[in-house]
């Protein structure tokens, strides 16, 4: 083969291998263009904010017009809130909630230090909330609680979709909710009315404005709600000594 035909072979090869490196960039750039920009992460206060904290939004369940509220801080990751939700909140629900005695709010109190996936589930129960379905998708996050942990894996967001799909969600809408963190704000607000409220581990209550902290047994929680319904009460009016108005008749 001569010099001249080994050079425009060498040539040819060049030029291929050019071609072939802008097709892969402009195609790689053109992936780029059609991916979602990714949220930025959820940064929680640090000090208290009383603004913030202003902005709080809980998730309630109960007739408004209960005179008890029983307020939960929780932690969707955190292994004594599972077991409350699971084994205790259920019998509160059906005697309290469900009798119109108290009504029940949840706010979200993630312990980022121990929770590494607790911020995805917070997420997906507000995401959940936007189609009426906050409190499907708390049952569903505390029954699964060890499947999407970070005892588990470190993939939360394939397990906690499961149960989108299970509640029948519109799912285009509860992935875009999702991707974007589109409720990192009401999250941040939980956690800093928290804060304002000096709560320090979950899960802690308060029942009618006394804080109880740790997991209450249901008797417990029923004693605290009758004392707070009884001190609604009227104070009954007092009743005329008859025997001391006959004797001062005499």
């Amino acid at each position: 083969m001569s010099a001249k035909v080994r050079k425009q072979s060498s040539n040819s090869g060049f030029i291929v291998a050019l071609v072939g490196i802008v097709v892969a960039g402009g195609g790689f750039i053109w992936w780029k263009t059609q991916q979602k920009p990714e949220a930025p992460p959820l940064v929680l206060p640090t000090v208290t904010d009383s603004l913030l904290a202003s902005k709080a939004q809980g998730y309630t369940i109960g007739s408004p017009d209960a005179k008890v509220e029983i307020i939960e801080f929780a932690d969707f990751e955190c292994p004594a809130c599972g077991r409350f939700a699971t084994i205790t909140e259920p019998d509160v629900r059906k005697n309290l909630v469900e009798t119109g005695m108290v009504k029940y709010t949840f706010y979200d109190w993630p312990i980022l230090s121990d929770h590494q996936n607790t911020i995805p589930a917070s997420m997906a129960a507000a995401c959940a909330n936007d189609q009426g379905k906050f409190w499907e998708m708390h049952d569903a996050l505390f029954n699964g609680q060890y499947d999407w942990s970070g005892i588990t894996t470190d993939n939360p967001r394939k397990v906690i979709t499961t149960y989108a799909e299970q509640l029948k969600l519109d799912m285009p809408k509860w992935n875009a909710c999702m991707d974007a963190n589109t409720h990192a704000d009401r999250i941040k607000a939980n956690y800093a009315l928290g804060m304002t409220k000096q709560v320090q581990s979950t899960p802690t209550f308060f029942i009618a404005g006394q804080m109880y902290p740790g997991a209450l047994a249901y008797d417990d929680i029923k004693k605290a709600v009758d004392a707070a319904l009884a001190a609604t009460l009227p104070i009954p009016a007092a009743v005329p000594d008859v025997k001391k108005e006959s004797g001062a008749a005499k």
